[in-house]
């Protein structure tokens, strides 16, 4: 880690970041979280059987929403014009539900932090309509699997490569 901070003006106070003269390319980037709770939750969510409605449903939408609003929740992100969106959702048939977001978009600047506000706005979704039921269900594992393009290049998760 030998980069400098750009989000840091000459004044050592928070500036959004200039990508004006940066290249525009295809990029894209994939996040992971999960969402821990009880086997009857699961059970229940993969029947269909909450009040609320159809849970990966919801949260779906909202994760994909989410991505697209990224920009009004953290201030230094750029408005983007997103070029897709998926939320796909793996399960243990037990107790946790695993979210993957992959966002892509051609422009200036990376979509890590689209992919990693979808990936949380989906748990927190996947929460809010099981909570009734469970108290005691975890957010946890939220990181970036990779991210293509751009001056940085490629990355990818240790435990991906």
């Amino acid at each position: 880690m030998t980069e400098e901070l750009t989000h840091i003006n000459a004044q050592g106070r928070a500036k959004q970041v200039d990508v004006s003269d940066k290249a525009v390319t295809k990029r894209i980037a994939r996040a992971r979280a999960s969402v821990i709770m009880q086997e009857e939750t699961l059970r229940r969510i993969k029947s269909g059987g909450m009040k609320k409605g159809d849970v990966l449903a919801v949260a779906q939408t909202a994760g994909i929403m989410a991505a697209k609003k990224t920009s009004e929740l953290i201030p230094m992100c750029h408005l983007l014009l997103l070029t897709g969106v998926d939320i796909h959702f793996e399960d243990n048939d037990r107790d946790q539900i695993i979210i993957t977001a992959t966002v892509k978009v051609t422009g200036q600047t990376g979509v890590e932090m689209e992919a990693l506000t979808a990936v949380q706005i989906t748990a927190l979704t996947i929460y809010d309509m099981c909570k009734a039921i469970d108290k005691s269900m975890r957010i946890t594992d939220c990181y970036l699997l990779e991210k293509e393009g751009g001056k940085s290049g490629h990355f990818v998760y240790e435990e991906e490569k």
